[in-house]
């Protein structure tokens, strides 16, 4: 298994926030729905294409305020999971990471290894910059 890592990014919003959201692929369905084709989601799978491929995930783990596990499903192009870790530094302080294992042979190392890590560093900044510019709900 090859190892991507983002940079850690830095979150003006509690782990809780960050883990209610993405803990639950129902609540990305307002985001998602009409960026992807065939998006269809429940609480811990959901199922679209990308660039023609049929993607299933599935949340195998998860660690409130902490970390979520996810891997794709029999029948997806490859064997992965993708882990979303986050730390509280502060009450509106989180830092986020997202680590991808991929399973794939040399030659397809050699052909995407970059973009992928590249990929997971731009996932993590667009996470951290939709919450960092997104209204700050009223406290209870």
């Amino acid at each position: 298994m090859e190892k991507y890592e983002s940079k850690q990014v830095r979150i003006l919003r509690p782990a809780s926030m960050i883990y209610n959201v993405f803990s639950r692929f129902d609540n990305l369905t307002p985001v998602l729905a009409d960026k992807v084709e065939g998006w269809s989601a429940t609480e811990d799978t959901c199922t679209f294409k990308a660039k023609g491929f049929p993607i299933s995930l599935r949340m195998v783990e998860k660690e409130p305020y902490k970390l979520i596990k996810v891997t794709g499903e029999d029948g997806s192009p490859m064997d992965f999971t993708i882990w979303v870790q986050m730390v509280s530094v502060a009450e509106q302080d989180t830092r986020m990471r997202i680590v991808l294992h991929v399973k794939m042979n040399m030659m397809m190392k050699m052909m995407i290894g970059g973009k992928l890590a590249q990929a997971v560093d731009q996932i993590a900044e667009q996470i951290a910059t939709a919450f960092n510019n997104a209204p700050i709900p009223p406290q209870a």
